[in-house]
């Protein structure tokens, strides 16, 4: 590990920052002023995505470059070799600092990179991790299937072997990122005969091989966020397999461990949608603050999402403590979900019609695309149901549930 204290790793990072960024302006809240956005998926024009992307792959080279790009990654592979500790300290700096959006590395670096570094052989660890921490290659997740959803075992894309390659043809949904990624985390079945969550097999699939089809899934929103993924015999060399063959549900866990981490551990709508503050000056501006009914409804979400935020704090410090995120991650996952439906349906019985009216009047309207994006996020990294067979079977211990 690097010898650099974290007092003098700070002052850099600091200095740094003060160099190459603005300082972000305090945040207030105000009814009436700046955006009122609140949807669950930022939706954007093509162009509009486009720039942003290109923004956060500049910023995101420049930090690398500078040293701050992935702190505690293997000095191999291109981290520094830091503590989470000095991790931490630089993102406590960083987040007083104005800089270009980066959700798109999310997947990326906080599922699919993790993946790699634990899987992929040393040439692929090489190859990408370098380039996906320093922002020069965008990665996805290719799990979910038309009739393999949250039952992940059940996928049929298949992966069949041709000498030192493999043949892929299959197809994949609800694909986050395929749209302007460069590498896709893929699990296929490579052997059909065997049980459902034996005979499959990870692998890391180039998103602009021949044979590789993207097309974007509109949704009820308005936006396109996610994409469903066609593979027509694609070949992808056996060094880019993750794992063992057929011991891909193992790697899988890996993937989806992280997912409901960085899931539950977010903050969940774009634009302040989960901000209680904003719920309390809709019901002044609206003359109902002093309604019983509100009040408790206000009293309840602010409860059980301050409640939330502690247990996905606790979970991060575990994590930061060198300790595997477990499937008590599902708790967080399923706490944003079910906290996403409780904000939506207060600020449905505040609004009213207002909601489902686009009348120009600031901050109504836009709140109809973070309802409308919230059954989205149940879906996400596992549905709801499965959240709460994991908590009952893994963590408290219940029996399974019934066959049939």
């Amino acid at each position: 590990m690097t010898d650099i204290s974290l007092a003098d790793f700070t002052a850099g990072a600091t200095d740094w920052l003060d160099a190459h960024a603005a300082k972000r302006s305090e945040e207030r809240f105000v009814w009436g002023e700046g955006s009122d956005r609140v949807g669950m998926f930022d939706e954007k024009s093509s162009a509009q995505e486009a720039a942003e992307v290109a923004a956060a792959k500049e910023w995101k080279a420049a930090e690398f470059d500078a040293g701050y790009g992935w702190i505690t990654g293997p000095t191999e592979y291109g981290g520094r070799g830091l503590s989470r500790e000095h991790d931490r300290a630089y993102r406590e700096v960083a987040a007083q600092y104005a800089v270009p959006s980066q959700s798109c590395f999310g997947i990326g670096l906080g599922m699919v990179a993790p993946t790699i570094l634990a899987h992929a052989v040393p040439e692929v660890k090489e190859r990408y991790l370098r380039s996906m921490w320093r922002g020069d290659v965008i990665g996805c997740q290719l799990f979910s299937e038309p009739i393999a959803g949250s039952d992940l075992a059940g996928i049929q894309t298949k992966a069949e072997r041709d000498g030192d390659e493999w043949i892929l043809t299959g197809q994949k949904v609800w694909t986050s990122n395929a749209q302007y990624a460069d590498i896709g985390e893929i699990i296929t079945r490579t052997s059909p005969d065997k049980p459902k969550h034996k005979g499959l097999t990870m692998f890391v699939v180039d998103m602009h091989a021949p044979g590789v089809e993207v097309r974007p899934l509109r949704q009820m929103t308005g936006g396109a966020s996610f994409n469903e993924v066609f593979f027509e015999e694609v070949r992808v060399h056996d060094s880019h397999r993750l794992g063992d063959v057929d011991e891909g549900w193992t790697v899988a866990l890996t993937t989806l461990m992280n997912e409901r981490a960085s899931i539950g551990g977010g903050s969940g709508p774009g634009g302040g949608g989960m901000s209680l503050t904003r719920y309390f000056e809709m019901a002044k501006h609206f003359g109902v603050n002093d309604d019983p009914i509100v009040r408790q409804r206000l009293a309840d979400a602010y409860i059980h999402t301050t409640v939330a935020r502690y247990n996905n704090l606790r979970a991060m410090a575990k994590i930061r403590a060198g300790q595997l995120p477990g499937p008590e991650m599902s708790t967080g996952k399923l706490a944003l979900t079910n906290n996403m439906q409780r904000v939506g349906a207060l600020a449905s019985e505040i609004l009213g019609p207002r909601l489902a009216a686009d009348s120009g009047e600031w901050g109504t309207f836009a709140f109809s695309e973070m309802v409308l994006g919230t059954p989205g996020m149940r879906v996400a990294g596992g549905t709801d149901e499965v959240m709460r067979n994991i908590l009952g079977e893994r963590v408290l211990g219940l029996p399974k549930e019934p066959k049939g």
